[in-house]
């Protein structure tokens, strides 16, 4: 069994500022709707800026889309997925992988440590009861249950990071699971975006085509995320997330000495 981690008790102030700077600055990427930024649509549109902004200034670029990719995770901004296509697009496959891995693992170890800050130790045993079930998975086997949630992008990130926070996990045990869960996504997405300037190119001809034909108010210009992520991608993600779970079931299931 992985050991949950004591949460010591924290003054008022220290419990609350960390979560209160975070839920303004929140508050101000949403006034400023940052995560429009954030979609297919806005990467075709400035796809010729980034490129050559890149070509120009590969490292700064680089360091620039590991700090917005840290700051989205932290924030909990919709659109990391869009993030790690378009690094894909910039960066190339392998480089774009191992950087989100990183500022992913990053982001998302800022948000366990501001929420497990804020909850304190008492909150810990007056879990909400709709995180109970959860966070019972969290206390028994730590890591194999938080790699599963990780390997299968079916649950929102930002809330399986406040249910590891709420469960009272050890900080080593969320970084490992975190880190090793998404490397699969993280890479499938990333080649997908090395692959985008060919779809953007064969999009923006249909879309012309369309124009030309039926004027600009009949053709949207629509790039779905969704058209990338297929059932046979799904299914190894799925497959992925169950292996994780096989040593929690070999334990349940081995007779008692």
């Amino acid at each position: 069994m992985d050991p949950v981690a004591p949460l010591p008790a924290q003054p008022a102030w220290r419990r609350f500022a960390a979560p209160a700077a975070l839920l303004l600055l929140m508050a101000v990427g949403s006034l400023l709707g940052l995560h429009k930024y954030l979609t297919l649509e806005a990467i075709a549109e400035h796809r010729a800026a980034l490129e050559t902004f890149t070509q120009q200034n590969w490292l700064l670029a680089l360091l620039l889309f590991m700090g917005v990719y840290v700051a989205a995770v932290a924030l909990s901004v919709p659109g990391a997925i869009v993030l790690t296509v378009a690094g894909g697009l910039l960066f190339g496959w392998f480089v774009t992988g191992f950087a989100v891995v990183f500022s992913a693992t990053l982001g998302a170890t800022l948000f366990f440590l501001v929420v497990r800050t804020a909850v304190g130790a008492s909150l810990v045993n007056r879990t909400n009861p709709k995180l109970a079930a959860i966070r019972e998975g969290f206390v028994r086997d730590a890591f194999n249950y938080l790699l599963f949630l990780r390997l299968v992008p079916a649950f929102p990130f930002w809330l399986v990071n406040i249910a590891a926070a709420v469960s009272g996990m050890r900080l080593r045990t969320f970084v490992a699971a975190t880190a090793i869960g998404i490397v699969p996504a993280t890479f499938a997405f990333a080649y997908v975006g090395e692959g985008l300037d060919s779809i953007l190119d064969a999009q923006n001809a249909a879309h012309a085509a369309c124009v030309a034909e039926k004027g600009e108010s009949a053709c949207p210009f629509n790039l779905s995320l969704s058209s990338f992520v297929t059932t046979e991608l799904l299914i190894a993600f799925a497959a992925l997330g169950v292996l994780a779970l096989v040593p929690v079931a070999l334990r349940r299931w081995r007779p008692s000495a």
